[in-house]
This record gives structure tokens, sequence and C-alpha cells, in this order.
């Protein structure tokens, strides 16, 4: 799934309070040696601030911190409850889906290929799938595996994410094959646009040169030599009772405000990413995403002294390929505003308060997250949360980098969170009510309902079926089991979706009838909120 932290900007409502904190680990590097005392320091300021931001956020379930300096883990913590409403509280060996910080341990597995001689950056993808096509014949040629890796492909933001998102019954072969039919919108290398199927075709390159499948690469060649002996390559090999469980406001109609609530008793339930694993598949704890962490502000080298990776593919993964927005810098309202934020492979490289900070963010259903680096300090750190809660995940980001940078306090991220939290709920309110008056005031479709019923057939998403149920229309997205349920007549040709799983995102279909029937069909999320993995905007529906 995409980056969802600018996504759910929700209020945090009083109610919950923060639960009982776990102990924390203490300051030990990964070999034993007890941390130095500016790291100690480093923990504690850390801990502090989490702890305040943890108490400005009351319904937060879950918050997990690693932070490393020089080459040690300074701090490895869980703080709160797995499962909002009982006791038992997470620790630093607690999983959390971290969704697309994953993309970057797929660079470096194709790093890795590099240095072996197997891939070349800048070959041309179909060099290793000749099969290999897209919608546009010209990019389908040329695209390479740096490409793939950079988000610059001409893809609109999210385009094909409803081949895998929310959990389908696709294949990861079925998913590159049904590339080839996804729409294209832009200039190949022109803008910067986030593009989950790529990184899965970067998977799919990954799988023939290494005869091995992604998951059992990513495990046998880095997890087990970095001692990552917790981490789970994909979130259906995580044990729910070692997991953090997902929460998220689900507020009807739209899943922007409302009450915090436990959305499932597992993290596969509602992201299992298999087909996409390449994209975001990996579930992991502080313990073990320090040391990873570690590994890349070591520029690839190992504890022991041996390389998972060579220094030269480790500072080409750091290299800009594309912008993603500039600006004339920080000001006393946006201090960490950069004035130039790139994409290189797998991270987001960017400037902040004058230094160079690599980043990634994900975000799964009922969890965000967070990895930064700041190599000029030597420091890095991570946040993982069990709840779609942007703004806190913001303060703890920002506030912790500044902490590392020696600038704590300078700006009050947690207030700023909070006021903006606060700005957004009637925002989300007024939203909801405007589109129940729309429908209220809206006019009757033109046909009877029984014409929109049928197959309607997309090119690269498949089927989605429309019949009468109980005297209503009811719709039902063919490879995505939870994206059904009845259809609503909202105004003329544009009909609402109300899907029984509350967790997933309706949407508005617009029909186009020729000689008075229904005869095509577009698509667009029912809020303008929603996260843009539910990639309606891109289906193009003729009825069979």
């Amino acid at each position: 799934m995409s980056l969802r932290l600018s996504r759910r900007q929700a209020l945090s409502s009083a109610g919950l309070g923060m639960a009982g904190l776990a102990s924390p680990s203490l300051a030990w590097s990964q070999t034993g040696t007890p941390a130095p005392d500016a790291g100690t320091a480093l923990a504690e300021a850390v801990d502090a601030y989490v702890k305040r931001a943890m108490a400005a956020f009351p319904d937060q379930p879950a918050i997990s911190i690693a932070v490393v300096k020089d080459g040690r883990t300074v701090l490895a913590r869980g703080y709160g409850v797995r499962k909002t409403g009982e006791a038992r509280t997470v620790d630093e060996h607690t999983l959390f889906a971290i969704a697309s910080n994953t993309k970057n341990v797929t660079a470096a597995a194709l790093a890795m290929m590099v240095d072996e001689g197997k891939v070349k950056w800048d070959e041309p993808v179909k060099t290793y799938l000749p099969e290999f096509a897209l919608s546009d014949p010209y990019i389908g040629e040329h695209i390479t595996v740096r490409d793939t890796l950079s988000h610059r492909a001409g893809f609109g933001l999210g385009a094909g994410d409803l081949l895998f998102w929310p959990n389908s019954d696709r294949t990861r072969d079925e998913v590159v094959a049904q590339a080839a039919f996804v729409p294209i919108e832009d200039g190949f290398r022109a803008n910067y646009h986030y593009c989950n199927l790529m990184f899965v075709v970067a998977g799919a390159v990954l799988e023939k040169v290494s005869g091995m499948r992604w998951e059992q690469f990513i495990q046998t060649r880095i997890f087990d030599r970095v001692g990552m002996a917790e981490t789970v390559p994909m979130a259906t090999l995580a044990d729910p009772q070692k997991s953090a469980l997902p929460h998220a406001r689900v507020g009807p109609p739209l899943r922007t405000h409302g009450p915090m609530v436990q959305i499932a008793e597992s993290i596969a339930e509602v992201w299992n990413w298999d087909s996409a694993a390449a994209a975001g598949g990996i579930c992991t704890n502080p313990v073990d995403w320090a040391k990873w962490i570690n590994v890349r502000l070591a520029m690839g080298r190992l504890p022991d002294g041996s390389r998972l990776f060579s220094e030269a593919v480790a500072r080409e993964m750091w290299k800009p390929n594309i912008i993603v927005s500039g600006s004339e810098g920080p000001t006393a309202a946006m201090p960490g505003r950069a004035i130039a934020s790139t994409y290189a492979m797998g991270h987001q490289v960017q400037d902040y308060r004058g230094e160079r900070y690599i980043s990634h963010g994900g975000g799964s259903p009922g969890g965000i997250s967070a990895t930064v680096m700041i190599p000029g300090r030597n420091v890095g750190f991570s946040v993982f949360s069990n709840a779609e809660e942007g703004q806190l995940l913001r303060a703890l980001r920002s506030g912790i980098a500044d902490i590392c940078m020696e600038k704590g306090g300078s700006f009050d991220w947690i207030a700023d969170a909070v006021r903006v939290a606060a700005e957004a709920e009637p925002k989300a309110i007024k939203a909801a009510a405007d589109i129940d008056a729309r429908q209220a005031a809206g006019t009757k479709p033109s046909a009877p309902l029984e014409a929109y019923t049928g197959t309607w057939r997309d090119p690269w998403y498949g089927d989605i079926t429309i019949e009468m149920k109980d005297g209503g229309l009811w719709m039902a997205f063919t490879h995505t089991p939870t994206l059904k349920g009845p259809v609503e007549p909202y105004d003329g040709e544009t009909m609402r979706t109300r899907f029984l799983d509350k967790r997933e995102e309706d949407l508005l279909v617009t029909f186009a009838l020729e000689n008075g029937r229904p005869r095509t069909a577009t698509m667009k999320a029912l809020s303008p909120d929603a996260d843009f993995s539910y990639d309606y905007q891109d289906l193009r529906l003729t009825k069979v």
C-alpha cells in the first residue's frame, strides 16, 4: 500500500488514555557493549519525548521506537498495548507491519545482485523478464531496474494497486502480467508518481536472476545474515500473538473520523500482500529494524566486518533519481520543509535543517511507520504504529529527528500535530454531511435498476459484477473479497456503494448510456481523503 501518513490526519479524541508502558530495553550495542554516555542521553531524551507525544494522543494503542547512533542500538522500546482494551503491553520484540519501508530492502537485494554481476541498474527489465510489457510499448521496452525502484515510470499515483489491495486473490505472476494493461498517464521519467506496482516488478526481476522466491532471498540472504531473527518477510508469516494488532478510526460514511477501534485479529487479515511482498510485505520490531538501520548507515558493512553489499551500490541506492517536490525552504511555521525532496532507490532523500535526511514511510490498514537516517550524524531511528494516527507519526518523526540533530525543543511538533488534527476533524465531518446531502437531493437514474446489472470488465483489474438483490443493486469485485455490498442511487447516473466491510473505502460509480442503456462506467473514491491505493479512478469499465 501507499504512504498513508499524510492521508489519515484524524483528531485524537479523549477516551482510552495511555496504557501501561513496556519496560525499556537496556542501551546495549548489538555486540553487548554498553552504549556510551551520549547514546544514553539520546535514548533518554527520545524516551521522554515519545511519552509526551502519546499523552497528547491518548487514543493511540501502541508505538515502538528504535534509535541507533554510531553503530549502536541505543533505544529499542515498545509503548502502549497491542490491542485496545487489554492490559497486554507491547515491547521491543512485538511485530509491526512496516509496509512500504520494505521497499529499501528490495532495493538492497537487487544491489546484492548488482555486486554479483547478475543485474545492472540501467538494463531494461525485459533483459531479465522477456515477456514483460506495459500499456505504453516504448516504456515497456526501455524501463530499467533503476526506474522500477524510483517511481518515475509514468504511472499515476497508486496505479494498479487494486491488483493486490485490499487483499486480493491475484498471484504474484498475475500482478506482473496485468501490469501490461494498467494505464500510464504521464511521460516516462518526467515526474514522480508513487507506484507500488513497479516494485512488484522489481521483485520479479530479483526472483528471476537469483532463482529464489522473493521471501526466500530476503530471509536467507538478508535477515539471516544481519541477525534479524524475529522479522518475517510477509504478514502471513507473522504470529498474531507476537504482533501489535491494527487499529483505525471508522466513522460512517467516511474512514476519516470516529472512534479508534481494532479492525482485525491479525495483521494478515487486512494486510496479505504476499503477491506484492516486494512493495510492502515485511513485519518487524525495533530490535531487528535497528540492526537494518545500522547496516544501511554503515553502507552495507555488517558488525563482523563482512559486507552485505558494497559501498559503491550503497551510494548508488541513495543517489537521487527523480524530484518529488521543491520549495523555498523552511519557514517559522514549517521548519522541516525541504528545499528539494527526491526519490532514490527505495528511499526518499532530501534536506532537513541543512543536512541530508534519508527516509521512508509505510502505511497498512491499521498501522503506519517511518524510518529516518541522518548520515552526517551517523544516527537513525524508526517509528512503528498500530493505528492510523498520521499526525502523531509526523510529530514523532520530526521531533525525534530534531533530538538526534541536537535541535530538540526548537519547534513544538506535538502541539502542532494536535492543532492540525483538531482542524481536520470538522472538515471530515462536513465532507461526510455533504455526501449524504447530495445523495438526498440527487435525481433518479434514467434507466430501471435492472439495466445496470451484469458483468462489467476493466482491462487490467478484471470483472466487477452488479446484480439485483433484495430489491436493490449489489456490487462485487471478483478478485477482492471485501469489496462487495449494496449500490444505491446517488445523483442521476452516479451511484454509491455501501460496502459491508466498513474497513474499506466506498466509491462512486458513474454510468454512461448508449441508446438509453448503461454501456460504460468510471469510478472514484467516495471520500476525498481516501488512501490512493483505492485506485478506483483508473478503472474503465465496459459492460460485457
